[in-house]
């Protein structure tokens, strides 16, 4: 069996694409890379920058990619952020694959990715990002379960979780109120999941105030690119791949 020393972990957001070479452990090997994320952000231009981006970072064997909507295998399913009917049935893994040395990828949700990094592999965890939109992920004893796009559900009116707390919403309503709607919905998600540990990360999970609720702990949002690691550790990814 093949041991992947040094992979190539890519999180692509609605507002940045990251990327650095990371060990085995999830420890970076290389400096942490960040563009902003073109708009629009049609396939081309995706593959394309993301390809410019990780040009300084030589020598990799495998390649993990978190991406922002439901994916299956090496196909894109949803797209929110970026258009679902232009990215419906495109093969980003394979895409990608073929402009970076046809080494082999792996992909995952970008918020599933992150939840690989931080989790402690005990009872129910839920992962939760704050940033363009709203991601979660949720792991029973350390295993990925089905992926839940409880971002595209009713949270208030006709708005979804990704609509009422995503960055757009930050940005127009303004902090203090954007932090008293994220400190009214987790308790939703408790009520929902009945969770043991929460964990929130994303770009937007410095800036709350509130006091959070019991067991949850703010992580990294480098932890996007740390989760890449657990992609090639065997069981994370052979359970995700099955659904």
């Amino acid at each position: 069996m093949t041991t992947h020393k040094r992979i190539l972990a890519i999180d692509i957001g609605g507002t940045g694409l990251k990327a650095a070479i990371i060990d085995p452990k999830g420890k970076l090997l290389s400096d942490h890379l960040r563009i902003p994320t073109p708009h629009p952000c049609p396939p081309p231009l995706l593959i394309k920058s993301l390809v410019e981006m990780v040009a300084p970072l030589k020598s990799f064997d495998c390649i993990s990619i978190g991406f922002p909507g439901v994916v299956k295998g090496t196909h894109v399913v949803t797209a929110p952020h970026f258009g679902t009917k232009i990215y419906a049935g495109f093969d980003l893994a394979t895409k990608l694959a073929k402009r970076l040395g046809n080494k082999p990828v792996r992909l995952v949700n970008d918020a599933d990715m992150q939840g690989l990094a931080v989790i402690r592999g005990r009872g129910l965890e839920l992962v939760v990002t704050l940033g363009t939109g709203f991601g979660t992920a949720l792991f029973r004893d350390g295993e990925l379960m089905p992926h839940m796009e409880i971002a595209h559900m009713p949270a208030h009116h006709s708005k979804t979780f990704d609509d009422y707390l995503g960055d757009a919403s930050r940005k127009s309503i303004g902090h203090a109120k954007w932090n008293k709607r994220v400190a009214k919905m987790l308790p939703y998600l408790f009520t929902l999941l009945h969770y043991d540990h929460l964990y929130i990360g994303g770009g937007n999970a410095r800036r709350l105030k509130f006091k959070l609720p019991p067991h949850t702990t703010i992580v990294s949002n480098i932890a996007g690119l740390k989760g890449g690691a657990a992609l090639w550790a065997g069981k994370a990814f052979k359970e995700q791949a099955k659904r």
